[in-house]
C-alpha cells in the first residue's frame, strides 16, 4: 500500500532517508576515526536497529530499559548516562553496558564499589558552563543551575579533598548542544579544553555527547571532523559522538485524517493526530512542524487572523503585500485535534486547496521525539507505526485498547 492508504493516525518511518543519513554518519566516522552511537531517548524504534547497525557503533541509552533495548536489539557498544541510578539498576547496567556515565561526584563515588568489581568502563559529565543556546532554553544543559554535569569549581573542591577522585574513570563526557551546527561545538570545545585540560589528561576517551545535526544540509562537517581530530591528537583517545535527531532527522512522517471543520473566526481543522499526544516537542519547545504542500503562517510574517481578513475581501497577500512565497495558498486553517485540551493546537497553515472532512495530511520530520514521547492523554489511541521504503508501506506496530487500559491498571 502507498502511504495515503494507511489508516490513521499512523507514524511512518522512511527506510531510504533514515539509510541516508546513516551513510553520512558512516562517513564521518571513517573520516574522523570516531564512534558514532544512536541515542535512544530520540528514536528507538528497534525494527530499524539492523539497519542502523549497519553503519554506526552502537547506542547510548539514559537509563535501564534503553540500555536493554540497545544490548538486546542492537547487540554494538552500549553506552548509558542518567542523572542519577538506582541501586539495583546499577547492578544490571554493569553486565550489559561497555560506558557508563555519572553525572556527579557523589554518584561515581556511591556506585564506585559496583562499577570497580564489574570492571567496566566509566566516565564523569562535566558542565562547561558555557551555553550557546538560542531559542530552545528548556533543553540548555548549561543554563544557571543546571543540574547536568560537575563544574570546574565543584570538581576542584572535591580533587583538593581526594586527590584519588578519579581513579578508575576512563572517560569525560560533555553535552550542551541542541540542534546545532558545529560552530556551536568549536565554541564549546575551546572552553572545555581552558577549562579541564588537566582532566582530560590520561584519559581513554571522550564523548562530545548529543545534539550534533550532522544529516542537516548546512551543517558543517569538515568542522566537525577538524574538532575530533583536534581532541584525539592532543590526548590520543577515542571520540565518541551521541547524536539522535540526526540519524532520523526528516525521515519519518505522521499522517492524520481531518475529521471535522469548525468555524468560530478561524476556521479549524479537527484531526484525529494530538500534538499533546503524538507530538509533545510541538507544545514543549515550542514549535510548528512542517506539514506536506502546506506554507507555514509563522514563516509568511503575518499572523491567520490578518491573512483570513485578506482573503475574505478578495485580498491577495502575495499582490498585496509582496508576499511571493504565498502565491497561490489561497486557503487558510488552525490544525487541531480531537482532545479536549483547549490548547492541543498544532499551527496555522495556507494551502493551496480547500480540504474537507476525510482528507489526509502528512506531518514532516515526526521519527524524531515523536513515537518515543507518546501517550494516551483522553483515551486517545496511540498511532500506528509503518515503514515506507521505495514508496511502498508496510505495518510494523499497531496498538488498541488494551495498550491503553493495561498501563493505568
Amino acid at each position: 500500500m502507498n502511504i495515503r492508504e494507511l489508516q490513521t493516525p499512523v507514524y511512518v518511518i522512511d527506510e531510504n532517508k533514515l539509510e541516508d543519513n546513516l551513510k553520512v554518519l558512516s562517513d564521518v566516522e571513517k573520516k574522523a576515526g570516531c564512534k558514532i552511537l544512536l541515542a535512544q531517548k530520540a528514536f528507538s524504534n528497534f525494527a530499524q536497529y539492523p539497519l542502523v547497525a549497519k553503519y554506526i557503533s552502537g547506542t547510548t541509552a539514559s537509563g535501564l530499559f534503553e540500555a536493554r533495548l540497545g544490548k538486546e536489539e542492537m547487540g554494538k557498544e552500549n553506552h548509558v548516562f542518567a542523572p542519577a541510578f538506582k541501586d539495583e539498576d546499577m547492578k544490571e547496567l554493569v553486565k550489559i553496558c561497555d560506558h557508563i556515565v555519572f553525572n556527579s561526584i557523589s554518584q561515581l563515588e556511591h556506585h564506585r564499589p559496583v562499577w570497580e568489581s564489574a570492571g567496566v568502563s566509566v566516565g564523569l559529565r562535566i558542565n562547561p558552563e558555557f551555553s550557546t543556546q538560542g531559542d530552545h532554553a528548556i533543553y540548555d544543559p548549561c543554563a544557571p543551575g543546571s543540574r547536568f554535569g560537575v563544574t570546574l569549581r565543584k570538581l576542584e573542591e572535591e580533587l583538593d579533598k581526594n586527590p584519588d577522585l578519579l581513579k578508575g574513570v576512563d572517560g569525560i563526557h560533555f553535552h550542551t548542544l541542541c540542534e546545532q551546527n558545529s560552530d556551536d561545538l568549536e565554541s564549546t570545545l575551546e572552553v572545555v579544553l581552558e577549562k579541564f585540560d588537566f582532566v582530560l589528561r590520561g584519559r581513554k576517551w571522550i564523548n562530545f555527547g548529543g545534539g550534533h545535526h550532522i544529516t542537516r544540509d548546512d551543517y558543517d562537517i569538515d568542522t566537525l571532523i577538524r574538532c575530533i581530530n583536534q581532541v584525539k591528537a592532543r590526548y590520543n583517545c577515542e571520540v565518541y559522538l551521541e547524536p539522535g535527531e540526526a540519524i532520523a532527522l526528516n525521515a519519518g512522517y505522521l499522517v492524520t485524517t481531518v475529521l471535522d471543520k469548525v468555524d468560530n473566526g478561524i476556521e479549524t481543522l479537527i484531526l484525529d493526530a494530538s500534538a499533546a499526544c503524538h507530538m509533545p516537542d510541538v507544545i514543549e519547545m515550542p514549535y510548528v512542524p512542517p506539514l506536506k504542500d502546506a506554507l507555514k503562517v509563522e514563516d509568511t510574517d503575518l499572523d491567520i487572523w490578518t491573512i483570513k481578513k485578506m482573503f475574505k475581501n478578495g485580498i491577495s497577500p502575495s499582490k498585496a503585500m509582496g508576499k511571493k512565497m504565498m502565491e497561490g495558498y489561497n486557503h487558510v486553517y488552525r490544525l487541531s485535534s480531537y482532545t479536549c485540551l483547549a490548547g492541543d493546537i498544532i499551527g496555522d497553515y495556507c494551502f493551496k486547496e480547500e480540504l474537507n472532512i476525510g482528507d489526509k495530511l502528512i506531518f514532516e520530520d515526526m521519527a524524531i521525539y515523536s513515537m518515543v514521547k507518546n501517550n494516551t492523554f483522553n483515551g486517545i489511541p496511540l498511532p500506528s507505526i509503518a515503514a515506507i521504503k521505495d514508496g511502498k508501506c508496510r505495518i510494523i506496530k499497531e496498538f488498541g485498547y488494551e495498550d491503553f487500559k493495561n498501563r493505568l491498571g
